[in-house]
Parts: structure tokens; C-alpha cells; sequence
């Protein structure tokens, strides 16, 4: 048995704790507040913030963990290499946590080491910056905060009056101390793509069915899984997301995000090291194993021959529109009612408006045929959507 020290208890944090008990493991889990959705299904808790360096090795000193598993941004991810140096294993490793955490060192890594097709982009550490950026790479363009999860801080600018308020928005989304942004091009992707990619230990990196996804906000909707794409087009996203998980090394999953043009192919935006929120689509089974799963057998170094795609399956959010400390929900008879549906409510203690609370997740059997797919596919989206819109949270 190995003890696991969880840093951020999520939905996410969650669902993984759960695929390590399964298999046997202590779990610690971690997060700013008390009785986070992770710390309710772990064997011990600690509350402290992550961005606290010396509360972090202290907790770290007191729990002894054989393996330390990141599961948010929020944490001063350079005394990690201090963890791998004591010989503590870090999922991926130190290095990957430190530059997924930070827009510019991933991009720099994964555009100007290793050649992948990213769209152009600057930096800007004051709003002057950022007006002289954005009018280098031109309008519309993305500014997004260079430390910030689940789209905070991220907006698109179609014009310079905009400025003022997107660079407000972005300091006031952004992780940590770090006030840098990076401004974008917009690229008129058709679509964009979640690819679940899988190091191991001592085994072949493997490949999930990609994952489709709306976003609003920079923060995920939806997601349906396979998403239809031309077959160069995986081949293109996995040969990119293998060159890049390899040059960050370490075992686990990887979110790794491409948009997809018919035009200009696929492009590489960004990479989560841990469990994505868009991969949550694979609770309603799509796969032999969940995206938790495979990241618990990763962590452990315990073999994954292979993954099978079989069935597909969409997902859909469930958002509060009310700010309460005593969340209570309407609707789930009408989602637990519907055949080859799941519903997952997190867990949280408190209710922000717009706050992910749950997700109804929708399955399927998979048709041999394209059209049939997409059509099949698109009807699934639909249920699922209507069937999350029928919680509300009181």
C-alpha cells in the first residue's frame, strides 16, 4: 500500500481518491478549506494553502507520503523538486507540474523546443505591454492570465476599448502571485479537442478516443466522447501530445487540448498534467477504464495494456445560479428516471453563482457508420443537456 498525498480535492481530486481506494491506497487529501469534495472519500485531510511553501513541506514532513499527486494549480510547485530530491515520487514528475502550471513556460516548451503548431502570441507584464502586444498580434485575440484553471481570467478582445476590462479580468483570475498574461491570436478553429494521453512507467504511452467539448468562458460546458475526426487529425494531435508529455516525463494522464481547422490542421493550446474536467464524460463508461482509473494505474506504476473505446457517451455540468452555504438540489428524480444515465453531485459545501455542482453523464452504444454516429451523437448531447438543465440548485 502506498499513502498518496492529494494537493486539491475537487470533483477531480474526487473521483481519483475513489479509484485509489479501489485499489487499495491510503489517500491524504489537501485543500484551503475544510471537507472538500476529495476529503470526503480520503483517509485523512489537511487544510492549508498550497501556496504556502512552508505549510506544504511541513504537511509534507508530517504525512511521509510515498506519492505526492497535484491535482490544482494553486501550489508553490517549486518545492516539489525539493519532495522528488527527498525521493518522493511527484505525478508526472516536479518539472511537469511546474511547467503546466505556467502558460509561458509550456508554450515556449511545447512551440519553440519542440516545433508544434501553436497560435502566435506575446506577453505582457503591465497593461501598457499588454496594449502594445495586442496590437502586434492584432484583433480579436485571447488574453489569458499565465497562472489560472478551468478559464478564469481569459476573455477575447475584438477591439482596443476592450482592453482596460481584460486585463482587470485576467489579474483578477490568475493563480498565485504571478501578474503576466499571455495574449493570443484567435484562431477560427472549426473545433477543439480533449486528447486523454497516458504515460507509463514501463509501458507505451496510449491514447484515449478524443474528447469534443464546448466551452463558455474558458470553463467546460459539455463533452462527448469519440469526437469524429479525420484519422491525420488524431495521428497529428497524438504525435504531438506524445512529443510533448515525453519532454516533460513522468507517468499519469495528461489533458492535452488541440484546435482542430479542416484548413490548417491541428494546433496545440494547451496541457493539464492530471485528470481533465472534460474527460469526466468517460464516468458514463465509454472506456474499459475512466480517466481516473488510468491515472491511479499510471501513479502506481501498475500496467494499462490497452484502452478500448466502448460506447460513446456526452457529458453536461450542472451550475448553481444561486450563492448558498446550504446547497440543496431539485431535479434529480428526472435525471435518475432516464435510462443509460448517470448523475455525479460533487459534493461542495457551498454554492457560487455559476459554480460547477455536478454533471449528468449519458451513454450509448457506437455506430459503425459516420452519419449515423453524428446523428446518434448529436441526439445523446441533446438528452444529456436537457437532462442537466432539470437541476437547479436551492
Amino acid at each position: 500500500m502506498k499513502k498518496i498525498l492529494l494537493l486539491g480535492s475537487g470533483e477531480l481530486g474526487k473521483e481519483f481518491v475513489i479509484a485509489c481506494k479501489r485499489l487499495g491506497q491510503y489517500v491524504v487529501a489537501c485543500d484551503s478549506y475544510d471537507n472538500a469534495p476529495a476529503m470526503q472519500v480520503a483517509d485523512e485531510r489537511r487544510v492549508f494553502s498550497m501556496l504556502d511553501g512552508e505549510a506544504l513541506m511541513k504537511t509534507v514532513a508530517e504525512v511521509k507520503p510515498d506519492i505526492i499527486v497535484p491535482e490544482v494549480e494553486a501550489i508553490r510547485t517549486e518545492k516539489l523538486y525539493e519532495c522528488e530530491q527527498q525521493g518522493i515520487q511527484v505525478v508526472p514528475s516536479a518539472k511537469a507540474v511546474n511547467y503546466t502550471m505556467n502558460r509561458k513556460a509550456i508554450r515556449e516548451l511545447a512551440h519553440t523546443e519542440l516545433g508544434l503548431k501553436t497560435a502566435n502570441y506575446l506577453y505582457a507584464n503591465t497593461y501598457e505591454e499588454l496594449v502594445d502586444a495586442a496590437g502586434k498580434i492584432g484583433f480579436p485575440c485571447i488574453i489569458k492570465p499565465l497562472m489560472s484553471s478551468s478559464g478564469h481570467g481569459q476573455s477575447k478582445v475584438d477591439s482596443a476599448d476592450e482592453l482596460p476590462k481584460a486585463w482587470e479580468y485576467a489579474c483578477g483570475g490568475a493563480r498565485g502571485d504571478l501578474m503576466e498574461v499571455i495574449v493570443e491570436q484567435f484562431i477560427p478553429f472549426d473545433y477543439e479537442i480533449t486528447l486523454l494521453t497516458v504515460t507509463q512507467h514501463d509501458g507505451p504511452t496510449l491514447f484515449c478516443a478524443p474528447i469534443g467539448h464546448v466551452q463558455k468562458g474558458g470553463d467546460y460546458r459539455e463533452s462527448f466522447q469519440p469526437r469524429i475526426m479525420k484519422p491525420e487529425h488524431i495521428k497529428q494531435a497524438q504525435e504531438m501530445a506524445d512529443k510533448v508529455t515525453a519532454a516533460l516525463t513522468g507517468a499519469g494522464i495528461w489533458g492535452v487540448e488541440f484546435f482542430v481547422s479542416e484548413k490548417e490542421g491541428v494546433i496545440f493550446s494547451e496541457l493539464s498534467p492530471r485528470p481533465h474536467d472534460t474527460g469526466m464524460v468517460t464516468l458514463a463508461l465509454t472506456q474499459n477504464l475512466s480517466e481516473f482509473e488510468l491515472h491511479a494505474r499510471a501513479v502506481l506504476h501498475l500496467p494499462i495494456p490497452e484502452i478500448v473505446q466502448e460506447r460513446q457517451g456526452c457529458s453536461a455540468v450542472i451550475l448553481s445560479d444561486v450563492e448558498t452555504e446550504s446547497p440543496e438540489y431539485v431535479g434529480m428524480e428526472d435525471v435518475c428516471a432516464a435510462t443509460q444515465t448517470y448523475l455525479r453531485i460533487f459534493g461542495k459545501l457551498v454554492a457560487h453563482t455559476g459554480r460547477r455542482m455536478g454533471v449528468v453523464v449519458c451513454w450509448d452504444k457506437l455506430q459503425s457508420e459516420v452519419t449515423a454516429q453524428e446523428a446518434s451523437q448529436q441526439a445523446l448531447r441533446d438528452k444529456c443537456k436537457a437532462l442537466a438543465a432539470k437541476v437547479s440548485v436551492k
